[in-house]
């Protein structure tokens, strides 16, 4: 069975694009075209590279794209070149004509397939079978098409779905096979984000036509900035419509962490997905002139073959013309350095940046000392590095003490990460900041330093003028173990094309591989479950299945009435009748989570019913595990099935003594078939809130119709870091 694995919203940047023959011809002839694309997208790299870019992925070497280029405009994005009519269908084309998305061996999509590729710059075939875009928002970049110019979507989409590439690598780091999750599967793009965000009319556009296209799996790269209540988040809303037709949604969990209650995307008929480490990270090594070696975090491409350069620290170069001042030079920002200073030197700064500043002022290489960022790396447009600030003290030391300090930086190296998996620290926590009761995240997935697909007119690195271009490119992000996760579900849903939503979600949650608890303060507030284990999924024995109507049911107790009720549901028929608002404890999760009013005692009974996936006649016993100051208690302790398919239920009852203040404890319940085939784990959270934790939704609530994209790839507070 191919699957297809249909939507990927993603941040995909694109601009208008119109293309004018200026003479008459044959069509074989190359003609004078100009392209115009709009306003130039802000933080894309320089127009005339750009304009290069294209060209060159049209005819195949630099040097046609410099015969074929004419004019390359400056006032707006644009370009005229000598094309033929088949250069010019080229130019319609995440990044179409990437490798990855080649459909060499696939056959026409499935019957049930009714989407459309949509807009002008942008050519379907049999691996992206859809794409559309959405601008309901008058946002500035003037692109009518699904196209990439940034990178986001093309790295996302090639994890989830990409072919299998033999030698891919970025400038040589981490070279090897790239693959998305499930290669063989379909890959329809829906583009409802630009640079200014994603409406929510258009996320729900999106949704509608995802659902009516005929997707499987759909995967959500993107989050809000803050919570919001289910009636006015329209991802959530549209997941819903998405549960109803039988499809699961899988959301990046965000990039606030390691922040509490930061979590986003927490509705309980989605996947949210944490990000991870792999077992491998990236460092470079600077060299001072004294003999020192400094190694810090770093995806460096750049090979300086040992060379020595002029060592100086970014307060010694302030530019005094510009207004700068020794306060602002040492951390190196854009437009402070005295470029007369810098010039062929590599500089010494004091926090981790773009390193646009040091690039600009024609510096050399930039060593930075920064302590917040500690467990992923970036990559820069010049040999860099990121050491810890008190090296960076041994540095400056250097400096000030040596009449002509020099250093050098090596090539970044792949060292093996001991630690991992562990969730990177810029991964969104929970606990859940809408439905306390609700564990979040689900589970964990790759999202650190993770090699994919990327557009090759975006910029290689984080300076957005990097001039240069690249296939594959390194980045982090929930936006990265997102699509993991959504390859993983498009796994489980090929092996049991019949099961929902919720049974997919169940069977990732309860055969996730448990991370250890000692590497995470934050517990299952930072990776749920646990890390994926796609091969264990497709057979978990037992799982926990939930439709509309247990949603609904959850809603209700969450606080909300027939009206609120029908913001999101979209049915006349969905009511709420009498139900008081309460904890979340019977609908059938795949987790518990009991969250207690500070000073209140510790007590939760949860009813769950488990549905036999496994042998048909299969006996399964409970074992139980928690911490010292409560105590889980399972009623009964046996389940026997006689046919796959058969249900049985049972209570979960937490008790213990009264908590205040209390940080997360867990334990989990395990459900073991008797030949030891199946091991069905579900983890039980205890934690102290303030009181009031539910919400009135009878009452309106603050509107938010802005979302993000969660790659870890803009900056925060002063520093390179976290959305």
């Amino acid at each position: 069975m191919v699957l297809k694995i249909s939507l990927l919203f993603s941040l995909l940047f694109a601009a208008f694009l119109l293309i004018i023959s200026c003479n008459a011809a044959n069509a074989n002839e190359r003609k004078v075209r100009i392209v115009y694309m709009g306003e130039h997208p802000k933080g894309q790299v320089s127009a005339a590279t750009t304009h290069h870019t294209i060209l060159k992925a049209i005819l195949g070497s630099d040097s046609s794209a410099k015969e074929s280029l004419i004019y390359s405009y400056r006032s707006f994005n644009g370009f005229a070149a000598k094309l033929t009519d088949e250069d010019v269908e080229k130019l319609s084309g995440i990044w179409p004509e990437h490798e990855s998305f080649n459909d060499v061996g696939l056959g026409a999509p499935p019957s049930k397939w009714k989407g459309t590729c949509q807009g002008v710059n942008f050519t379907c075939n049999n691996k992206i079978i859809g794409a559309r875009y959405y601008k309901s928002e008058n946002y500035y970049e003037g692109t009518n098409s699904p196209r990439d110019y940034m990178g986001h979507g093309t790295h996302t989409s090639s994890t989830a779905a990409g072919n299998r590439i033999v030698g891919a690598s970025y400038y040589g780091v981490a070279n090897g096979t790239a693959r998305g999750g499930v290669p063989g599967a379909r890959i329809a793009m829906y583009k409802v984000c630009w640079f200014l965000g994603c409406s929510s009319a258009d996320i729900l556009a999106a949704f509608d036509d995802a659902i009516s296209d005929g997707v499987d799996i759909i995967s959500v790269s993107i989050g809000a900035f803050w919570p919001i209540p289910y009636d006015e988040d329209a991802i959530a809303i549209g997941a819903f419509h998405a549960m109803k037709h039988g499809i699961l949604t899988s959301n990046s969990a965000g990039n606030d962490g390691p922040s509490p209650y930061s979590v986003s995307n927490y509705a309980p008929w989605t996947l949210t997905v944490a990000a991870s480490t792999i077992d491998r990270k990236f460092v470079a090594r600077a060299v001072l002139g004294n003999g020192q070696v400094l190694t810090g975090l770093s995806i460096n491409s750049f090979d300086l073959h040992g060379k020595s350069f002029p060592l100086i620290w970014g307060g010694d170069a302030a530019n005094y013309s510009a207004g700068g001042s020794q306060d602002y030079s040492k951390y190196c920002i854009t437009g402070y350095l005295n470029s007369y200073k810098v010039e062929g030197k590599i500089v010494f700064c004091e926090v981790l940046w773009y390193g646009t500043g040091v690039r600009e002022a024609n510096g050399a290489g930039i060593i930075m000392a920064d302590d917040h960022i500690t467990d992923f790396a970036f990559n820069f447009a010049l040999p860099a590095t990121q050491i810890s600030t008190s090296d960076g003290e041994k540095v400056l030391e250097y400096i000030q003490a040596t009449e002509n300090p020099t250093a050098t930086i090596l090539l970044g190296e792949t060292w093996t990460d001991y630690m991992a998996p562990y969730v990177v620290s810029f991964s969104s926590r929970g606990p859940n900041p809408i439905s306390p009761d609700i564990l979040k995240p689900d589970l964990t997935a790759p999202g650190v330093d993770i090699l994919a697909a990327w557009s090759p007119v975006a910029s290689a690195s984080v300076d957005p003028d990097d001039p240069r271009s690249v296939d594959y490119n390194i980045v982090s992000g929930t936006s990265m173990s997102c699509p993991h996760a959504s390859g993983a579900a498009a796994y489980v849903k090929a092996a049991h094309p019949d099961w929902s939503p919720a049974a997919i979600k169940s069977a990732l949650m309860t055969t996730a591989t448990v991370l250890d608890p000692k590497k995470h303060v934050d517990l299952e507030f930072a990776y749920g479950s646990g890390q994926i284990n796609p091969t264990q999924a497709i057979k978990p024995g037992l799982v926990y299945d939930a439709n509309e109507t247990d949603y609904i049911n959850f809603l209700c107790k969450q606080g909300y009435n027939t009206t609120t009720l029908r913001l999101i549901t979209g049915d006349k028929s969905s009511v709420c009748g009498s139900t008081s608002p309460g904890p979340a404890w019977d609908l059938n999760y795949p987790s518990f989570s009991l969250a207690v009013v500070d000073g209140q005692p510790i007590y939760g009974l949860f009813t769950r019913t488990v549905t036999n996936v496994g042998s048909p006649n299969a006996t399964y016993n409970v074992r139980v595990s928690s911490q010292p100051g409560f105590t889980i208690s399972v009623e009964p302790t046996t389940l026997s099935f006689s046919n796959v398919g058969d249900k049985k239920s049972f209570t979960v009852k937490v008790t213990g003594p009264k908590i205040a203040q209390q940080l997360i404890t867990s334990g989990a319940i395990i459900w073991t078939d008797s030949d030891h085939k199946y091991v069905v784990r579900s983890p039980v959270v205890v934690y102290n809130v303030l009181p009031t934790p539910y919400i009135d939704y009878s009452i309106p609530q603050k509107k938010q119709t802005n979302f993000q994209g969660s790659s870890v790839y803009h900056k925060k507070n002063g520093i390179l870091g976290r959305d």
